[in-house]
Formats: structure tokens, sequence, C-alpha cells
């Protein structure tokens, strides 16, 4: 029928690449702390159907752990509005159209090359509990308003969620933040970016990759100051692509505006059930 009636629907899509190699495409969520051990621990679980979701993040959540490492971005310039302002994405969402008409004047008069050579790369250096970059709300029926309501389904941009180490109690809050109307951004330890590209690198060096396997095999270590009562010689976590975990930590991120078109009609404007409606929205356009 959409086909028919000739509905369009375009899509920003994510290429992720390690050391100038592709690696994966993602539509929706990169997830690396939080998202990443509840994934790759929820693996370990098929057995248990759905719930495994529930166990895993669960246990995720009381273990705790945060991960060294730096990012670098680049803001997304061209985009209009801001992560914050509460514009949620809706069919012929003014600032997609918008924004895809900035980026194409930009790469008219100053080409893409010379854009992507000269444009400032910010840095970010800590320890992080969880570092999210979504293409869309990520809105579902636990998480109405999604991990970022404003994001946006084809404005060539992805909104960089950095969450910094905090206690339990403090990482609890934000989590709850998820499942009602608060603003889920508004904590001293939490920022949000919308960038075009980014970078992760892990505090670990590429040369001691190979050992991360065997430390992640030993159930109890040392500890220490930082984490009193869990295991502390995690060294790296496992990036959540689209609900497929990706094999390296360090990873390169670029948006790419629009890069597909699907016979689809967006999220509609006006949905008693925004949560179901979203869902719905984004299994449509997957």
């Amino acid at each position: 029928l959409l086909i028919f009636i000739g509905d369009c629907q375009p899509l920003d899509v994510s290429s992720v690449h390690h050391n100038n190699t592709f690696l994966k495409y993602s539509v929706s969520l990169l997830g690396y702390g939080f998202y990443g051990d509840l994934l790759k621990d929820s693996e370990k679980k098929r057995w248990m159907g759905p719930m495994r979701y529930d166990y895993s993040g669960f246990k995720t959540f009381l273990s705790h752990h945060y991960y060294e490492g730096t990012i670098y971005f680049q803001p997304a310039k061209h985009t209009v509005g801001s992560p914050r302002d509460k514009d949620s994405c809706r069919t012929g969402c003014y600032i997609c159209k918008r924004s895809e008409q900035q980026l194409a004047e930009q790469h008219k008069e100053y080409g893409l090359k010379h854009e992507e050579d000269e444009e400032e790369w910010k840095v970010i250096k800590g320890k992080f509990l969880a570092i999210n970059a979504v293409n869309m709300s990520c809105a579902c029926p636990r998480s109405p308003k999604g991990l970022s309501p404003a994001a946006h389904l084809a404005d060539g941009s992805a909104d960089l969620i950095v969450v910094r180490k905090c206690s339990r109690f403090d990482f609890l809050r934000y989590l709850v933040r998820h499942t009602n109307q608060d603003d889920q951004f508004d904590f001293s330890f939490v920022d949000v970016y919308r960038v075009k590209s980014f970078q992760f690198t892990s505090k670990l060096s590429e040369d001691n990759e190979s050992n991360v396997t065997d430390i992640g095999k030993k159930r109890f270590g040392q500890f220490c100051r930082d984490h009193p009562a869990c295991c502390c010689n995690i060294a790296n976590s496992t990036w959540n692509c689209d609900g497929e975990t990706l094999d390296s930590s360090a990873i390169e991120v670029r948006v790419h505006c629009q890069l597909v078109k699907l016979f689809a009609r967006g999220i509609e404007e006006n949905c008693k059930d925004e949560a179901a409606c979203s869902q719905s929205s984004v299994e449509q356009l997957l």
C-alpha cells in the first residue's frame, strides 16, 4: 500500500570501521559499556528467552563496571536543533528536510574532503559507564521517549550520549528517567552531543587486545578503591551494534545522511500510544 501511495522515508545510516576496515552498518543503536555488557551476557542465556534481557540487565547494573578511554567527535554543525530541544521527529519532519539542504549547500561550497579535513575534532577523556550513539529515538514500551527523544531519522547526525562514572544510585536515577517524562540528560554526569562522526579508543592498547579474553574469563580479581565490591580487571567492554556484538572496542563511526530511502511513512503525528507507535514505525523502517 505504501508503495502504491508513494510514501518515502529517508533514513540515516552509520558505518562502523576499525583501523580503516569496514565492520558493520548501524541504523539505531551503538552502545558501549552498559548496553554492550548486557548484550554480551544475554547471549550466553538464550535458553531463557526474552527474560534473559531483564536478568542480564539487572546483573550488569549490579556489576557497575566502568571503562576508561578517549572519545573523539565532530559536531554536526549542519543540523537544525539540538538533542535537548524536545522537537521529536515525525512524518514530514522540517528538521530532517532543512538539515539535508544545509549539508548539500556545505558540500557544494567547500567540498566534502575539505570539510572533513578542516573541521575541528573535540576530545573527551575519562571513565564511562555507558557510551551510546543513536540515529533515532529508540523508543519502546519500557522507554516511551527513547534513549534520545529528539533524535531524528534523517538529519545526517547521531546523538552521542556519554554517561560518566557515577554511583550506582545515580546511574539508577538515570535509567529510571527513561521510563517517565523527565529529562534523562539533566544530570551532571551525563553529556549529549549531536555528531556527524566519532571515534573511540579504550585505554588498553591495541597490542594488549589479545589478552582481554583471558582477563575476562577470571571470575574474581583484586579489589581496589574504585571497585570495593566487584572485580576491577575487566579492561574492555563490547560494542552493541543494533543487537549484535562487535569484536573490537576501538571503532570509527560516520553518519551517512539519508543513505537509504524506504517505502514508509515515518513516525505518525498525534499517536495515542507514542511508545507503541514509535516501535511499530521502527519495525516498519527496518
